[in-house]
């Protein structure tokens, strides 16, 4: 299956290749995988000459189309979701999704900082496009990039951003530690954690 990352899209604003690879370091090259510059569905993302770093997938939000279905199992993810309030938020937002761009990590991406060129295709998209982010085993986005729906797993360490809405719905975004039993039970209650630092 491997593993993803995605921007989850509010527009259908078409993505030149071209303006892609001129993000790109010289020694990375993205090569359309079929149509053309604007049309694209399908790239690969490479060291030149070397590895493959990422296969990127763009599927508009079509009912019984791939991104669709992809929504449609988003939506029923963020029903079990924690906290509570942000996964009302996230059902009510996915509805306005358009496009998801779709990034399968490939073996190239721990190499010769891969993760570097993953993140400049994954910004310019973001930017220009707008919406949320999401991972797996991670969880998704606000539209700031904090993460707002607790999908790691129990053995997660490490500091990371996240937000919490207020009672005004307005997001609180922070630094809290994974690991932290104690702040992760305050952030599955929608609460910002004690002695996490306020961004």
């Amino acid at each position: 299956m491997g593993y993803y990352i995605r921007v989850l899209a509010t527009d259908t604003i078409p993505i030149m290749v071209t303006d892609l690879r001129g993000c790109l370091p010289s020694d990375v090259e993205l090569d359309i995988q079929d149509k053309d510059e604007s049309g694209w569905s399908q790239l690969v993302l490479r060291h030149r000459g070397g590895l493959e770093i990422a296969a990127i997938e763009r599927n508009p939000v079509t009912p019984g189309e791939l991104g669709g279905e992809e929504i449609a199992e988003f939506v029923e993810e963020a029903k079990r979701g924690k906290p509570e309030s942000a996964a009302r938020w996230l059902e009510s937002y996915l509805v306005r999704v358009k496009t998801i761009y779709a990034f399968q990590l490939l073996r190239g991406t721990d190499v010769n900082d891969g993760w570097a060129a993953v993140h400049a295709v994954q910004r310019f998209i973001w930017g220009k496009c707008g919406g949320i982010l999401q991972a797996d085993s991670e969880g998704f986005s606000n539209e700031d990039g904090y993460n707002i729906l607790w999908q790691f797993a129990d053995t997660v360490k490490g500091d990371w951003n996240m937000a919490v809405l207020s009672a005004q719905g307005q997001w609180v975004q922070f630094e809290m530690n994974l690991g932290d039993t104690e702040q992760r039970s305050a952030f599955l209650e929608g609460l910002v954690p004690k002695g996490a630092k306020l961004l």
